[in-house]
């Protein structure tokens, strides 16, 4: 048994189509929790489900005390209803956990005691990658991607399976637009992070698509580094001297054989600085679109209703 002093906790659940997930979720967490934490909650934040989610968290609420609903307008995704939960929190230690049963609460603890040698966040990094191969090596390039933005090797072992000490959040207190990754966040207040190995159960279905993954390693490229920026600058610099390198042939050419390279040779030059000049400014249009979604100050979430005490 992992010894660590007792807590106080609030778990932080975001719920999308888990009307069949939640319920077990929780009798697990109540029937855990008594054992290492002297007071607790359990924040389901309904983040648009279309399904009857809030409806088995009105019913959870009243069931069970430590339960509190909070219900978004509408769906804004994971990160977003996960800091919404995380601003509702009232204890010292904040858990975040997924819906889908793969973090067992009774792993809790191992974060918990890794939290108590001085850390400000912890993660439970999956012994055994739980996803497909191609899943799992997609996940690691985003989890490498996160680290070199944050600057912290140890952020690699990245998940939504996370303990940290809830006045971080004073570090974005006045955060407000729709695209967030809560890493960078948390890693605005600290630079304390490490990781504990806990046993993921293989989740049968995941709301996370290809395409989601893609978007999320965008977001954290764009949205949080200027990384783009500079390669960019380097591909036009690169250009450059290659640019410089064919015109030196071109004179070569000229003053040994007397004549030019003809069309095929012209157009495809054309066509590889057109395509370098396309992807330069991709990059900054993605950056002036991060920008003009900041300027239009759109909340993160806004919150419909709540339930529990």
């Amino acid at each position: 048994m992992v010894k660590f002093a007792p807590m106080n906790l609030s778990i932080v659940v975001p719920v999308y189509k888990g009307e069949t997930l939640i319920e077990p979720l929780v009798a697990q967490l109540t029937k855990s929790l008594p054992t290492f934490a002297t007071e607790y909650e359990v924040i389901l934040v309904n983040d648009g489900s279309p399904d009857n989610s809030w409806q088995i968290i009105q019913a959870l609420s009243k069931q069970y005390p430590c339960v509190r609903g909070i219900r978004l307008m509408r769906n804004y995704g994971q990160h977003n209803a996960t800091l919404c939960g995380v601003r509702a929190a009232r204890h010292e230690i904040t858990v975040t956990m997924d819906q889908d049963l793969q973090h067992p609460p009774g792993e809790i603890p191992r974060l918990l005691a890794k939290l108590e040698e001085g850390y400000d966040v912890v993660y439970g990094a999956p012994r055994k990658l739980p996803q497909g191969f191609w899943r799992n090596i997609m996940t690691a390039g985003i989890k490498w991607i996160l680290a070199k933005v944050i600057g912290l090797s140890s952020v690699r072992n990245v998940s939504a399976f996370r303990a940290f000490r809830t006045n971080l959040r004073e570090a974005f207190a006045n955060f407000q637009s729709p695209s967030l990754i809560l890493d960078v966040l948390l890693s605005w207040g600290t630079t304390r992070f490490t990781s504990v190995e806990v046993d993921i159960v293989h989740a049968e279905r995941t709301n996370y698509s290809f395409r989601m993954l893609v978007r999320t390693a965008m977001l954290i490229l764009i949205g949080y580094s200027t990384v783009p920026l500079r390669f960019a600058s380097w591909v036009g610099f690169v250009m450059t001297l290659f640019g410089l390198g064919v015109f030196i042939y071109v004179l070569v050419i000229y003053f040994t054989a007397g004549s030019l390279p003809g069309f095929p040779f012209l157009a495809s030059i054309i066509a590889l600085f057109s395509g370098a000049q396309l992807f330069g400014l991709g990059i900054f249009g993605e950056y002036l679109a991060r920008m003009f979604d900041r300027s239009m100050d759109k909340p993160s979430y806004v919150v419909h209703e709540t339930v529990g005490q």
